[in-house]
């Protein structure tokens, strides 16, 4: 699974963002965290959601079926708006 190309990304010290393009159906904003974030940015490239929780797994000290249950519950969300490319 990948980003959709409708949808841009952008990181500040605080927040992240992602917003759609005109040709993407979603009309709105999604912010998030640090969490969100870092998921997003896997999400350039093509990868799975196991590879995203063994990442985020590396980056973040938390429980591994914390951050698997973060990472399923933002990928429902991003399916959702159509933001992922499967």
């Amino acid at each position: 699974m990948k980003l959709s190309s409708k949808f841009i990304t952008y990181n500040s010290r605080r927040d992240s963002l992602l917003v759609p393009t005109g040709n993407a159906d979603f009309a709105g904003l999604v912010r998030g965290n640090k969490t969100l974030g870092a998921i997003l940015e896997l999400l350039k490239t093509d990868t799975d959601e196991a590879g995203i929780v063994r990442a985020l797994c590396a980056r973040f000290d938390a429980p591994e079926a914390v951050i698997a249950a973060d990472v399923e519950k933002a990928l429902a969300e991003l399916r959702k708006i159509g933001a992922l490319e499967e």
